[in-house]
């Protein structure tokens, strides 16, 4: 194989997708803000993966056959810790890289950048040689595409002759360069004894040695020699400033780039020839590496928490299907000591929106998000929190949560609620998830009810999939005649959903059936010790 083969088939190489016109397949079809770093922190996914080179929201995608190349990566990945070991141990090498070009850049013309160039093919070679020692013996046992081709060609790079030739032009470079130990030079004086010119002599192999009484005292060395000093140079005496002391050394580098010119240009040829080239493919998976380690970590915290995993079947878009059994919210996994009540959920023809009502406390929020991130999780290759689970994956996640009053103060909170929405409304497709949590809470239950009865119909038009967390009960009874409306304009179905309670205690079980009327103001009353009698017995008890 020729040298520019094995560049092309690194370049080609991804952990999350399957070919470098897949990448760009996916990124292209990917609408604006599909998983927003807004929305990526209201379902809370930085507790999940704590990515810092990329937004979560860029591995975000809906292209079926990129999710199940995912997918293959992370049962590889899980199968066999080593893999997370070796992807995690080449991070800081990858970034030490990227550090040593931004160096590299900004000293182009300097011996500094000779040296910064050599690390950068030691460091290349040492994540070669990691790569070859994890990668070829499980060659064979890995069943997904990413690692079984990222081993093939980490095989074939190393067994390649060009390879094994760098490798002996690295040690040859690397030698020269860490024997040279001093320099000797030269400097002209005036009849004033002035210095008047200097310049390097010679690089030499071995250390100057003080000439002091005190240091030849302690090596046990009386000998005078060549490389015996008789007077050091007044830039490093201790009580120099570090601008003077700079002041040598500075000239030592431009002499010394001098030196090295020849050798600098003849070692670029090489690095643009070949370094560059092979360094950059895993640079491009430094953000991918991370993803990957990161998702990992938090899958098998998970396992160890006893949440449920499951690896979705990923059925076309345009079905719009999604139906999760025993779904848990990972995030209040990850949180809780004790067991979560896991619940079923399914979104269908004969409901794609739900009005979501129960007591305060009672698992609305907890399920809300537990669909928002097991659709994100899908749209990411990950494994969802859910016993089993199939999913058309969305285009993109929305989320209408309570939010700060920094944005209040011009548009007072339903204003500013209002204004989220429509930009919401501006993106929104029929393949996306809209999550809304007590949304026109800020406003009376009628008014609430009714802008929100616009919002909903609104999205039932677009036919997107959605959930309305709310106390706004007196909209959850309005089903039928929501639906109505919206089947004139062909909308989907709206349905409800209710937090079950069984007497005062909540169950946290969210079943499909429509509620019944009651507002839980009293229970929530009664549990903050603020009902009728409980106020009475307060009243006594103070007086007594």
């Amino acid at each position: 194989m020729s040298e520019n083969s094995i560049i092309t088939d690194t370049a080609d190489i991804s952990l999350l997708y399957p070919t470098d016109a897949a990448r760009e397949h996916s990124l292209n079809r990917r609408c604006r803000d599909a998983l927003s770093e807004y929305t990526a922190e209201q379902l809370e996914l930085y507790r999940l993966i704590d990515v810092k080179n990329s937004p979560v929201g860029e591995f975000f995608t809906d292209d079926r056959d990129v999710l199940l190349y995912r997918q293959e990566t992370f049962r590889d990945i899980l199968a066999f810790p080593e893999l997370s070991e070796l992807l995690k141990g080449l991070i800081p090498l990858l970034e030490d890289i990227v550090e040593l070009r931004r160096m590299s850049h900004e000293n182009s013309a300097s011996a500094e950048s000779y040296l910064y160039s050599i690390t950068e093919v030691e460091l290349y070679t040492s994540i070669i040689s990691m790569m070859k020692e994890t990668l070829i013996p499980l060659k064979d046992k890995v069943s997904g595409r990413a690692f079984g081709n990222l081993a093939k060609a980490v095989d074939i790079l190393t067994e390649s002759e060009y390879y094994k030739n760098i490798n002996r032009q690295l040690e040859d470079l690397t030698s020269r360069v860490r024997e040279v130990k001093s320099v000797t030079i030269g400097v002209n004086l005036d009849s004033r004894l002035k210095a008047e010119s200097a310049g390097v002599l010679s690089v030499n192999n071995d250390k100057f040695k003080s000439g002091q009484l005190i240091d030849r005292v302690l090596r046990l060395d009386f000998k005078q020699g060549d490389m015996t000093c008789i007077a050091p140079l007044v830039p490093f005496r201790r009580d120099q400033s570090e601008n003077q002391q700079l002041a040598l050394t500075y000239a030592l580098s431009s002499a010394l780039s001098e030196v090295y010119k020849s050798s600098i240009r003849s070692w670029k040829k090489v690095i643009r020839s070949y370094v560059l080239e092979n360094t950059d493919f895993l640079i491009k998976l430094l953000p991918e590496i991370e993803f990957v380690t990161k998702a990992a970590e938090t899958l098998t915290d998970l396992v160890s928490h006893g949440c449920p995993l499951c690896y979705p079947e990923i059925v076309a878009p345009n079905e719009l299907k999604f139906s999760a059994r025993g779904l848990c919210n990972p995030v209040v996994s990850m949180k809780l000591e004790g067991e979560v009540v896991p619940n079923d959920f399914t979104f269908d023809e004969n409901g794609m929106i739900y009005i979501l009502t129960g007591p305060n406390r009672g698992g609305k929020s907890v399920i809300t998000c537990a669909v928002g991130i097991a659709f994100a999780m899908a749209g990411l290759g990950l494994p969802v929190c859910a016993e089993s689970c199939k999913v058309s994956p969305a285009d993109a996640i929305f989320t209408h949560f309570p939010q700060g009053s920094e944005d209040t103060i011009d548009k007072g909170r339903l204003g500013e609620e209002c204004a989220r929405l429509e930009g919401v409304l501006d993106l929104v497709t029929s393949h996306s998830l809209v999550l809304l949590d007590e949304s026109f809470s800020s406003t009376g239950a009628y008014e609430g009810s009714v802008i929100a009865g616009e919002v909903i119909c609104g999205f039932a038009a677009v036919g997107c999939r959605a959930i309305f967390s709310t106390h706004l009960h007196e909209l959850a009874s309005r089903t039928d005649e929501l639906n109505a409306r919206c089947a004139e304009a062909g909308g989907v179905r709206i349905d409800n959903l209710v937090a079950e309670v069984d007497g005062s205690k909540r169950s946290f079980k969210i079943v499909r059936k429509s509620p019944d009327g009651k507002s839980y103001a009293a229970d929530i009353a009664g549990k903050y010790g603020l009902s009728f009698d409980k106020i009475r017995e307060k009243i006594k008890g103070g007086r007594a």
